[in-house]
């Protein structure tokens, strides 16, 4: 089998089979629309959604082989201390974690950059900090050639092969222009940029995961959102065959059409999903919201709700050092929540080691199965 080579000269695409596409271009920008409605609504919305945005984190780190799980990185988190690589779980989760600076560092960025070659290139280096692949040039182009394949592959045996060492800033020259150029379709011109940076796999490592961010921040930056709270990679990772066969073809065969199919199909489920889930996280909310009032009658009750949201596996201490509520009344509201099973234990205090705690509700909901 012989590799497949970068479509040198072939971006961006001159034909696209619109007849093909028009029929899923009207029901993406619906489902992006209906999406960034509910989102408009929320009110604190990186406090109410941080568990997906972590959820989001894993899978698109799975994509890449890691076997993390949101319950293990919060955990980790909630620990405290630093998170190293002494073990394979634990380099795991530190991608993820990254990966979550990393969005969070490019929507700082967004405050003062256009979406561009030195965002993505302040962006890799938070999201290889201290991680594998932190000794392969975090921020910096590639210089060498690479491929694409199974361990241990050589360049002849590769599934592909990027855009050569000394063809890649050219090839990122004209990726930023077209992301700012006049399009027919937003989505359209975002799933062409997102199948090109894959293709031209500017860095030696993280590809991968700085492409898909680069999917909320483009709807962000075209203010098709008003956070980049779009988590895709859920629908990517259950399909990661097609997902990589439809980039793959596009260098094979010049297939532009099929991959934006398979992209615009992919905003469609996706927007529906996380709608789905940030409704019923809506709806818990205010249904938990209601009930900590009645149960501690505190007036800091919602404070603590909201500490909760944004922290779903902590330790004991550290809501009381951190949620600015007076530790006597800290206390009471814990074990208020823990006595009805909203908090659960996952790990017992032992001597000067204290709880940790989980919101199993929240951590479900974002998991999508009953995983506490």
């Amino acid at each position: 089998m012989t590799a497949v080579a970068y479509h040198l000269g072939a971006f961006p695409p001159t034909t696209l089979d619109w007849p093909a596409l028009l029929p899923l271009i009207g029901p993406a920008n619906a489902a992006i629309a209906r999406y960034a409605g509910l989102l408009e609504g929320i009110p604190s919305p990186n406090v109410l959604l941080s568990p997906m945005t972590v959820q989001e984190a894993v899978l698109s780190s799975r994509i890449e082989g890691t076997q993390a799980t949101m319950g293990e990185v919060l955990e980790l988190e909630a620990e405290g201390g630093p998170v190293d690589e002494s073990t394979p779980k634990k380099a795991d989760i530190r991608e993820v974690l990254n990966y979550r600076a990393a969005l969070n560092e490019a929507t700082r960025l967004l405050e003062t950059l256009p979406l561009s070659q030195r965002l993505l290139r302040e962006t890799h280096r938070v999201l290889m900090q201290g991680v594998r692949g932190r000794t392969k040039d975090p921020g910096e182009y590639r210089r060498i050639p690479n491929w694409i394949g199974p361990a241990g592959c050589t360049r002849e045996t590769a599934r592909f092969v990027p855009v050569s060492a000394d063809r890649l800033p050219e090839a990122m020259d004209a990726w930023e222009r077209y992301l700012h150029a006049d399009a027919p379709d937003i989505l359209i011109q975002l799933a062409i940029a997102h199948a090109e940076f894959e293709a031209i796999h500017p860095f030696l490592d993280g590809n991968g995961r700085l492409g898909r961010l680069i999917v909320p921040l483009f709807l962000y930056s075209r203010n098709l959102l008003t956070r980049p709270n779009f988590y895709l990679s859920e629908y990517l990772e259950s399909h990661r065959d097609e997902y990589y066969d439809r980039l793959l073809a596009i260098s094979r065969d010049g297939d532009w059409t099929g991959w934006c199919a398979f992209f615009l199909r992919a905003l469609i489920e996706q927007a529906q999903t996380n709608q789905t889930r940030v409704q019923a996280i809506l709806e818990l909310y205010h249904r938990r919201k209601d009930w900590i009032a009645a149960e501690t009658h505190s007036q800091y009750a919602v404070r603590a709700l909201d500490w909760f949201f944004r922290r779903p596996i902590f330790k004991s201490g550290d809501f009381r050092a951190s949620a600015e509520i007076p530790a006597p009344t800290a206390t009471r509201i814990l074990r208020v929540c823990r006595d009805s099973g909203m908090l659960r234990e996952l790990r017992p205090g032992s001597g000067r080691r204290a709880a940790i705690l989980c919101f199993p509700e929240l951590l479900n909901i974002a998991e999508d199965r009953i995983a506490f």
